[in-house]
């Protein structure tokens, strides 16, 4: 069954064909039943599943809610930012789409293969500067001539807007964003094959007043060593799950035969260095411990009880007398 849509015209006109005998509904179910040729592009070949788009969607509007936040603090205006529309499509049908002189940001993410193209819609780019100035953030399109000041400006605020990136893509890869160039015109870009297909995410923009699209564009290069992390498997598969009763208990007896060390500390004391290079055999050192003291017992350089120094037969010992108060927060 085709996957085409009629509408209600098109529905009437065809009832009143049949009626009419214009057309034969036999003749319908056998042409049916014939074998179908179905048309594929190569140009527009489909690399990613529609589980993966979707899970690119996901990152990507956790990604949507990060940025907001971050211009929202920058620009001290209102700013909204929402994932419109995530498809994969040539590289080459990517160019075509977007103007011809326009904000482009050219990211590498290592340790990924590839760079990621972030085209920014050059009226939210100029209200976005013009609020960095001091302005009421409106929109002039100039891009054409921009200035060195204007173009360090702007390349400095998408710089470090994108480092969201990172913390989006978390679940999926540990990535460290790198904006290695910047440019205003598509034709002297060329990241990859016109025919590679790139996964473009399109995020509606609203800068005050100014509205407009950045467009997000992964290349397959980049996303093709985490492609199965995209699935919806690998994220029930890494989902938290309970443990088992048996493995709790061994556990349990794995830590009960961990070996500690255990000192006992007899006491303290600060001597000068001179004194403590002609200490000799006999000589005393008088400790900041009374001998009716209790000693402190520390557990792997923690303290965590009081004692008081004896025999075990003919061992020297340590009996314990009392549990230290904060000796479960690093020793405070």
């Amino acid at each position: 069954m085709s996957g085409e849509v009629l509408s209600q015209n098109e529905i009437d006109a065809l009832l009143s064909a049949l009626s009419t005998g214009e057309m034969d509904a036999d003749e319908l179910k056998k042409e049916e039943s014939e074998k179908k040729v179905k048309v594929y592009d190569f140009k527009r070949a489909l690399r990613f599943s529609k589980d993966q788009i979707r899970s690119l969607t996901r990152i990507h509007e956790n990604f949507a809610r990060l940025l907001t936040t971050y211009f929202s603090a920058q620009l001290r205006t209102y700013v909204q930012i929402t994932v419109a529309s995530a498809d994969q499509i040539p590289y080459e049908e990517f160019i075509r789409s977007i103007p011809k002189m326009t904000i482009l940001n050219v990211y590498e993410v290592p340790p990924l293969d590839g760079r990621i193209l972030m085209e920014v819609n050059p009226n939210i780019a100029y209200a976005m500067m013009d609020r960095v100035l001091g302005g009421r953030g409106a929109s002039v399109n100039k891009v054409d001539n921009l200035t060195e000041i204007e173009t360090r400006i702007m390349s400095n605020l998408f710089e470090k807007g994108f480092e969201n990136l990172q913390e989006a893509w978390a679940g999926v890869s540990v990535i460290e964003p790198i904006l290695t160039d910047f440019e205003v015109n598509p034709q002297f870009l060329q990241m990859v094959s016109p025919n590679e297909t790139v996964v473009v995410i399109s995020l509606n923009t609203q800068i005050g007043e100014t509205s407009g699209m950045i467009n997000i564009c992964i290349p397959h290069v980049v996303l093709e060593p985490i492609i199965p992390k995209l699935s919806v498997h690998y994220w029930m598969q890494t989902s938290k799950k309970e443990r088992l009763p048996e493995e709790i208990e061994t556990l349990e007896n794995r830590v009960k035969h961990a070996e500690l060390p255990i000192i006992a500390e007899l006491g303290l004391t600060d001597i000068s260095i001179n004194d403590f290079l002609h200490l000799d055999t006999g000589d005393i050192i008088e400790l900041n411990q009374s001998i009716d003291a209790p000693l402190t017992i520390m557990v792997g350089q923690v303290p965590k009880f009081t004692g008081q120094p004896g025999k075990a037969g003919k061992k020297i010992a340590i009996q314990i007398l009392d549990t230290l108060k904060g000796g479960d927060e690093d020793g405070e």
